[in-house]
């Protein structure tokens, strides 16, 4: 799994708007939000930094990638 610090996301709504962002990319993504930790661990056959540039394109740029594990 690859993960984000997400530190603009901070509410519901912001949960929301970054899976469908990244379900939009890969349908087959498993996307595992932490909303107090503003963290977002995804399993995709994406490259991390797709994914990293499509939370910025949806709003919610990643402030660090935390580790693939």
């Amino acid at each position: 799994m690859i993960e984000f610090t997400v530190p603009n996301m901070t509410c519901g709504h912001c949960v929301s708007r970054v899976t469908r962002a990244l379900k939009e990319l890969d349908p087959s993504a498993r996307v595992e939000i932490d909303l107090g930790m503003q963290r977002v661990r995804i399993q995709s056959g994406e490259t991390k930094e797709s994914l990293a540039a499509t939370l910025a394109e949806a709003g919610y740029p990643p402030a660090q990638a935390a580790q693939e594990a």
